[in-house]
């Protein structure tokens, strides 16, 4: 019996060969049946996930929440010195300097990561905006929200602020920031599921030890990360917590 691992769809798209070999370094460690699995988008995740198909997975703050409260899961490891930020970005051409200069009717494009959204959203309450009066763009991933922005199909961009800082430089000089978020305590999670609850402590103790060998270096510098770093129950509550409190 293989347990299913699965992936945030927001990582970025360079570190998807990263991930594989994560997994076999993991499978490897440990001598557990891993399968990794992704998923185009995180509709088919989330159908996944309600149906009890996931064990492990590197969720993102928003579905960490639902992971904990529904479904049992609990935090394992966060990528240290990584927090999830968001950009608010606009064409080099666009008129647009401040967020507050926004009005009701701006083209907003935006995949549907749902944290992301919501940071970005809040960022833009400044102009008076809110999901009821934009015109909403939706993009499978952050590199068509830039390809909204370049083709002028979107007045703003909505991005993963690790996502957009590893965009093209090409692309890069054809947009601009207006404002990136500053929250710091927010961030993509690796957990666990119920069903492989008895083996938390062992893949535990692998993790956070996969940075003292050259091995473990390699294949973590394959994710973008340097290191992982243990994440504690109260310290998931507390993201839960605070995540709650932004979306009111």
């Amino acid at each position: 019996m293989s347990f299913m691992f699965t992936v945030s769809p927001d990582f970025t798209p360079d570190h998807l060969s990263g991930w594989y070999i994560f997994n076999t370094w993991l499978q490897r460690q440990t001598d557990i049946a891993i399968h990794l699995e992704m998923y185009n988008d995180f509709a088919s995740q989330h159908k996944a996930i309600k149906e009890g198909a996931i064990d492990l997975i590197y969720a993102n703050p928003f579905d960490a929440a639902m992971l904990v409260r529904e479904k049992g899961f609990l935090p394992l490891v966060k990528a240290e010195g990584v927090a999830d930020e968001a950009i608010i970005a606009v064409n080099t051409e666009s008129s647009i300097e401040d967020v507050a200069q926004f009005e009701p009717g701006t083209k907003v494009a935006f995949t549907d990561d749902p944290d992301v959204k919501m940071m970005g959203m809040i960022m833009l309450e400044p102009g008076d905006l809110d999901a009821d009066n934009i015109v909403p763009i939706s993009a499978d991933t952050y590199i068509l929200v830039a390809k909204h922005l370049l083709r002028g199909e979107a007045d703003v961009g909505i991005f993963l602020a690790e996502v957009f800082d590893g965009l093209s430089g090409m692309v890069k000089s054809q947009l601009r920031v207006l404002v990136r978020s500053q929250i710091s305590v927010i961030h993509h999670c690796l957990m666990i599921g119920p069903e492989m609850m008895d083996k938390r402590e062992l893949i535990l103790e692998k993790l956070v030890q996969m940075s003292s060998d050259e091995q473990g270096r390699g294949v973590l510098k394959s994710l973008g990360f340097e290191n992982w770093q243990k994440v504690e129950d109260e310290e998931m509550e507390f993201m839960i917590d605070l995540m709650d409190t932004l979306m009111i």
